[in-house]
């Protein structure tokens, strides 16, 4: 934490693709994106130089345009625009970076996360998966915190390493999501998570294979002192 602490931004390159994104109509919408993230309040921009486009995501207002700066569109109380839609409703650019933005940015900041005011933990009885024995964390979040969810769940190794991440979808009508984290690098006295694979889960909470919803492979990341 004291480490931790220390940084006030993130800086990454990365690749999201699977499934949710042919669902909703915007295959490849993140492949090949850079992002910039404050991590002491909920802020990012995102851009896509080979889509030719830049955006910003904060809980409150999304915006989206040209790398110019120019024909940007906005969408204030953006988590308004998901009622009434459920799994197979098809998106556009400022639902996804909504959902990207919020996604990302609970991704990047978590375990830290959960020390801050507000949230609230209970230990659950361990899980054993891929031979391991993992200790779960119920994580309730404060209304100060835009996620998935208010209840997710965090699967820990015995290495205190983060495995498993499980929540509710609220913006894709409680789809469900069992986040894997692996392929850890240290940065800057930090462990990342360079691999992100998201697959649904049955009511036992267990795996469902395929199809593979969501996937995040960091190229390239750093810790920035502010």
């Amino acid at each position: 934490m004291e480490n931790w602490t220390k940084f006030g931004a993130v800086s990454a390159e990365l690749d999201i693709g699977g499934a949710i994104w042919h669902l909703k109509g915007l295959p490849d919408i993140f492949k090949g994106i850079e992002l910039a993230a404050n991590l002491r309040d909920q802020s990012m921009a995102i851009a896509s130089p080979a889509g030719g486009w830049r955006g910003t995501y904060a809980p409150d207002v999304v915006r989206i345009g040209s790398l110019d700066g120019r024909n940007v569109e906005e969408r204030h109380a953006p988590r308004a625009a998901y009622e009434g839609q459920t799994q197979e409703s098809p998106w556009d650019r400022l639902h996804a970076l909504y959902f990207t933005g919020y996604a990302l940015w609970t991704y990047l900041t978590i375990p830290f996360l959960y020390t801050l005011p507000g949230f609230r933990t209970e230990e659950l009885p361990a899980w054993k998966e891929n031979g391991e024995i993992w200790r779960r964390l119920k994580v309730t979040f404060p209304e100060s915190i835009t996620s998935h969810a208010r209840e997710q769940i965090s699967y820990f190794g015995e290495d205190g390493l983060l495995r498993r991440h499980d929540y509710t979808v609220d913006v894709m009508g409680g789809a469900r999501g069992a986040n894997y984290a692996s392929d850890y690098r240290n940065v800057r006295g930090i462990m990342v998570p360079m691999s992100r694979r998201v697959y649904a889960y049955d009511d036992a909470q267990q795996k469902i294979d395929e199809p593979l919803l969501v996937s995040i492979d960091i190229r390239s990341i750093d810790f920035q002192i502010e």
